[in-house]
C-alpha cells in the first residue's frame, strides 16, 4: 500500500468511492474541479493505492474557530468496501495526523454520521473520543 498526495487523475476513483461507499452522489467532474482548486495553504488530500488502484482517500483542512486552538478538520475519509480491514484507513488518518503535526496543529476533529457505527468503532480504536453529539442542519440557498 502507498499513501500519497492526491493528483488530478485520481478524481474518478475518489468520486467512485464517495458514491459507492459513502452514498454521496458526486460526479467525477465535481471531484476533478475540487482537486484542481485545493487551497494548498490549508487543505490536503491523500489517497491510498494498492497495485496502482486508488482504494481510499482522506480530505482535511486546518480549521480555526474563535473558541479553540487550530485543529485539523477531516472533511472526508473513505475506503472502498473491497479493501477494508487492511490498515488503509489507519494509514490515511496517520498520514493526516503527521501533516497536522508538521503544521504545528495539536488536535484533529472529525464528524461521522450517526448510523456509521463501524466507522465510530474504528475512530475510537484510533484514539478519537466522542466529544459530543450534534445535529447537522442544512439549508439549500435559492
Amino acid at each position: 500500500m502507498n499513501v500519497r498526495k492526491a493528483e488530478i487523475n485520481d478524481a474518478s476513483a475518489i468520486s467512485k468511492i464517495c458514491t459507492d461507499d459513502l452514498g454521496y452522489k458526486c460526479s467525477g467532474e465535481l471531484v476533478l474541479n475540487r482537486l484542481k482548486n485545493i487551497d494548498i495553504k490549508r487543505e490536503i488530500v491523500y489517497v491510498a493505492e494498492i497495485n496502482g488502484t486508488v482504494v481510499g482517500y482522506i480530505h482535511a483542512e486546518t480549521y480555526n474557530t474563535l473558541y479553540y486552538e487550530t485543529m485539523i478538520n477531516i472533511l472526508g475519509i473513505a475506503v472502498s468496501s473491497d479493501y477494508r480491514r487492511q490498515g488503509i484507513g489507519r494509514a490515511l488518518l496517520s498520514r493526516t495526523e503527521e501533516w497536522g503535526k508538521e503544521n504545528g496543529v495539536k488536535f484533529v476533529r472529525l464528524n461521522s454520521g450517526g448510523f456509521r457505527k463501524e466507522a465510530h468503532n474504528f475512530y475510537r480504536a484510533m484514539g478519537y473520543d466522542d466529544e459530543k453529539m450534534q445535529v447537522r442542519f442544512l439549508k439549500k440557498l435559492k
